[in-house]
């Protein structure tokens, strides 16, 4: 089983809405969405302020926090809260595949320890990213 995860975006709605809905302003967000609910089994959104959320998961308020805002203690603890989360999720024995960057992968992988995943867009810039998820997705 493939547990999709999507960064959380600083691009929000204006009003509170369910997880998946929340990022939707943001054009990588909405293609990663996409992909992770075509070809993942399952998928969740890290969230900077929220850690862990369930895509249809209760609303929530916008707001204005990225892991590059907190210093590497916090950004550790964060990874160590959400690789926490995930095990209550039961799916720490699956493979995560990572659609994030590096600000949100190192902490979480470093609170995981050695579990199986995948980082499909590890080292690309925000437009080569685009172009990825449009090329996977091209014959949807």
């Amino acid at each position: 089983m493939d547990v999709g995860l999507v960064s959380c975006s600083s691009s929000k709605t204006d009003e509170a809405s369910q997880p998946r809905d929340l990022y939707m302003e943001s054009i990588l967000f909405e293609k990663a969405r996409r992909y992770c609910a075509e070809f993942h089994d399952t998928w969740y959104i890290l969230s900077a302020k929220h850690g862990l959320l369930k895509p249809d998961g209760p609303a929530i308020e916008p707001y204005d926090l990225a892991l590059s805002d907190l210093d590497a203690e916090e950004r550790r603890e964060w990874g160590a809260d959400v690789a926490t989360e995930l095990r209550q999720q039961n799916v720490t024995n699956e493979r995560l595949v990572i659609h994030a960057g590096k600000d949100y992968y190192e902490p979480l992988l470093a609170g995981l320890g050695e579990v199986e995943h995948e980082l499909p867009t590890e080292g690309l810039r925000y437009g080569e990213s685009l172009s990825w998820y449009n090329d996977q997705m091209e014959d949807l």
